[in-house]
């Protein structure tokens, strides 16, 4: 195996293990964590590579917690996430780029229970009112998920630069 993919694949890794022990460690705060902050750095510095730590990170939480149904939707949810940052304009100024990327993430906040209510539905034989009402009950949640990420979102660009400079100095 070539250099670069070992470190690669040993950087991943680790980004990965950053993002579920993150998850821990704001467990006090319901719905408010570095998730979907880390997802859309990470999206932003690595482009395509960034699934490997988001994945390592759905993995580790599904092995840690069990692969059970409720596991499933984090298959996609933080995908959805992923994509629509690589759609994002990838030369905007940081004056544009901050507040965009932290309603981007807010509104993946504000929209969890409805990424999350396809696969409810489906596992547990909701109708689309069903549907509806499972949303509708957890929607205060999304609310917190969304002011947590509005918050969180102000540290992306942030923290990508100190994820390049690392690059640059661990090149040299």
């Amino acid at each position: 195996m070539k250099k670069n993919k070992l470190v690669d694949l040993t950087v991943f890794a680790l980004l990965g293990v950053i993002m579920f022990v993150s998850k821990y460690l704001t467990e006090a705060i319901p719905n408010v964590h570095f998730i979907g902050m880390l997802t859309m750095t990470y999206t932003i510095v690595y482009r395509k590579k960034a699934l490997v730590p988001i994945y390592v990170f759905v993995f580790l939480i599904g092995i840690f917690n069990g692969f059970n149904m409720w596991w499933i939707p984090y298959l996609y949810i933080w995908t959805v996430l992923w994509a629509v940052t690589m759609l994002l304009p990838k030369n905007m100024s940081k004056k544009v780029a901050i507040p965009v990327y932290s309603v981007v993430c807010a509104l993946h906040g504000l929209c969890y229970g409805i990424l999350y209510a396809p696969a409810q539905a489906l596992m547990f034989g909701l109708d689309f009112k069903g549907m509806l009402t499972w949303i509708a009950a957890g929607f205060y949640f999304d609310i917190i998920h969304c002011m947590g990420n509005f918050a969180l979102g102000f540290l992306i660009i942030p923290l990508a630069e100190a994820i390049r400079k690392a690059h640059k100095t661990a090149e040299k």
